[in-house]
């Protein structure tokens, strides 16, 4: 069965110097502020369409990468997941680093990187971003 979310947004001025809202409409959860300047500057407690994309990849790249590794028999202790979405004015989204540790019994470092590099290319927003240069950090703990 197939879901849909919903994120609303709302923007008052020109990019240089108007304000807006984003809304997680789906559930509930807040309303955040972004501005040009959070999004090609410093955030300065406003986010940005890149740092919605960076929770969005990590979190579907650590489900994707703990069904891999639980249906092989070796569910994971933890998995700690970072997403680094590089926004280049003028460019665009230039690139998007993944790094992930992870505590996994019963795997050695080399085959949990190979169940990564399988989330990295299989998770659905990895797919949703294909064009965009996706890179992986792995490390691995014993």
């Amino acid at each position: 069965m197939a879901t849909t979310r919903t994120a609303k947004a709302h923007w008052e001025g020109s990019l240089m110097e108007g304000a807006g809202q984003v809304a997680l409409e789906s559930s509930g959860i807040g309303t955040y502020d972004v501005t040009w300047a959070s999004r090609a500057n410093e955030a300065d407690g406003r986010t940005s369409p890149e740092e919605l994309i960076a929770a969005a990849h990590c979190t579907c790249f650590s489900m994707a990468l703990s069904h891999a590794l639980a249906g092989a028999g070796n569910a994971p202790e933890s998995l700690d997941t970072t997403a680094d979405v590089t926004f280049q004015p003028g460019e665009g989204i230039t690139g998007i680093k993944l790094s992930v540790n992870g505590k996994v019994p019963g795997l050695t470092a080399d085959q949990f990187a190979e169940f990564a590099e399988g989330a990295k290319k299989n998770c659905p927003v990895s797919q949703a971003l294909a064009a965009v240069p996706i890179t992986l950090d792995v490390t691995f703990t014993a």
